[in-house]
Order: structure tokens, then C-alpha cells, then sequence
């Protein structure tokens, strides 16, 4: 592995905040990324790590995203209009290369209907990314994008978060449960949480965030938690002081300045 590429997203304390910035492809454009180059300089000026993004967006805003790590998402996802269907790998490791990210990031979805397709999707670029030298994210996901939160257990996460090591992601991507020490405990790479949907109350990411840090979580990949907040500088800014700093609740409250 590339520890240049890598040191690019995870700061030298261990830890990243990854802004995840594809979701227009999936519900088209919104609040926070109607324009994606200001929503970059906004979360870039709070203290991001990295963004992740879809392939046109890396090559377009490349000027803004010039001063974080920069991580590609490989595969698709069927869009609000469209059925659920298996997970296709659009963009792979050549592409990530000649868009000079210094990762890719793929998803994986064990108990899944594509379960297969999805390890085999992951397996695949893990191989081609490390003869490279990219860095890999595995977004393990039990059960789907959509799987009923009941479903995503603390031994589901821990296998999943287990499977991403064992296929060759660097870090994993997996969604915080109760009793996140034991999802880390059984990995021999960083771990970090996903954001999810919107939340509505900002004290509420900002507590989960805490929670899985104290468990020993190395930071978030988060997206529309940051970018449909009222100030997308103010919430990345709160974010990187809780991840960089192990600021409190209360601080990363104060720094927000709302609610």
C-alpha cells in the first residue's frame, strides 16, 4: 500500500473525515449539491480530510479539491426512479489513476440479494488497486443500501466490517450499531462510520459521531449530514473537532452554534 496516497486521507493522528459527495447521481441535485464547487471550498475550509465523489466531479472541480485527499466512488446505485438492482462498477482503478484520486471506494453488501456480485466487485478492485498503489475503502453495508435498521446487528457490522479487511480494503466504511468496540475489536484496519440519511437533530450525529470514536472509530465518511446542514463550513468544522481534536459533545455544540 501507497502510505503517500493513503496519508493524503487519514490525518497523521490516524484518523480521517471523508465528505461523501456522490449522491446526485442517485437523487439528483439538491440542497448542498446543486453547486458542488462551493459545498467542496465550504467543507475544504472546515477542516476536511478527503471528499469522496462521483467521476464527474472530480474532474471537473479538481481546482477546489486540490487541497484534501481526493477518493473515487467505483460503483453505481440505481437512482430514486429506478428499481433496486445489483450493484455495477462503473468507474475502476485506471480511471481513478488518470483523475489522480488517491483512493477508490467500492460497496459491499453481505445478506444481500447481490452479495455475491458485490464481494466479487470488491475483490476485484482491491487486487488492481494495490498493484497501483491506491487506496481502498470498503463500504460494507449489511443487508443493502435499504436494509431495515434491525436488520444491521452488531455481529452483522462486525462480520461485514471483517469481510472489507479480509477482501483487501484499507478502511472500512460500516453503519454505527450498539456496541461498536467489538466491530473494531475484530478488524485489523481503520474503521469508520457512514453518515446516513439526514438526521433531524444535529446534537444527535454530533453523539453518535463521540460514541464511535470512544469505540475506537478512525472518523466518518459522511455526506448529507454535512452538506444539507444550514453551513456546511460550521458542521465539517464541528465534525474535525471531534475526530482530530477528541473535542466533547458540548465543543463540537459550541462550534456549530446552532440548535
Amino acid at each position: 500500500m501507497d502510505t503517500r496516497r493513503l496519508n493524503h486521507i487519514f490525518r497523521p493522528d490516524g484518523r480521517a473525515l471523508i465528505v461523501a459527495m456522490e449522491h446526485a447521481a442517485i437523487f439528483g441535485p439538491g440542497k448542498g449539491t446543486e453547486d458542488p464547487g462551493a459545498t467542496i471550498k465550504q467543507v475544504v475550509a472546515g477542516g476536511a480530510s478527503a471528499v469522496m465523489a462521483s467521476f464527474g466531479i472530480i474532474r471537473c472541480f479538481v481546482k477546489e479539491l486540490a487541497p484534501v485527499g481526493v477518493i473515487l466512488r467505483s460503483d453505481g446505485a440505481p437512482t430514486i426512479l429506478g428499481p433496486d438492482a445489483s450493484a455495477p462498477v462503473w468507474f475502476g482503478v485506471e480511471e481513478a489513476l488518470r483523475l489522480d484520486a488517491d483512493g477508490i471506494c467500492i460497496s459491499a453488501f453481505p445478506g444481500h440479494h447481490s452479495e455475491g456480485q458485490s464481494l466479487d466487485n470488491l475483490a476485484q478492485i482491491a487486487r488492481e488497486a494495490h498493484k497501483w498503489g491506491l487506496a481502498l475503502q470498503g463500504e460494507m453495508v449489511p443487508g443493502g443500501m435499504t436494509a431495515a435498521p434491525e436488520s444491521r446487528t452488531v455481529e452483522s457490522v462486525a462480520l461485514a466490517a471483517r469481510l472489507g479487511c479480509e477482501l483487501g480494503a484499507d478502511w472500512v466504511k460500516v453503519p454505527y450499531v450498539d456496541g461498536f468496540e467489538r466491530v473494531v475489536r475484530g478488524c485489523y484496519k481503520p474503521v469508520v462510520i457512514l453518515g446516513g440519511s439526514k438526521r433531524g437533530s444535529t446534537l444527535e450525529v454530533f453523539k453518535e459521531v463521540r460514541a464511535a470514536l470512544d469505540a475506537g472509530a478512525a472518523g466518518v465518511t459522511m455526506g448529507r449530514n454535512i452538506w444539507e446542514s444550514d453551513d456546511p463550513q460550521a458542521m465539517t468544522a464541528a465534525l474535525a473537532a471531534l475526530i482530530h481534536e477528541d473535542a466533547s459533545v458540548e465543543k463540537a455544540m459550541s462550534i456549530w452554534g446552532r440548535d
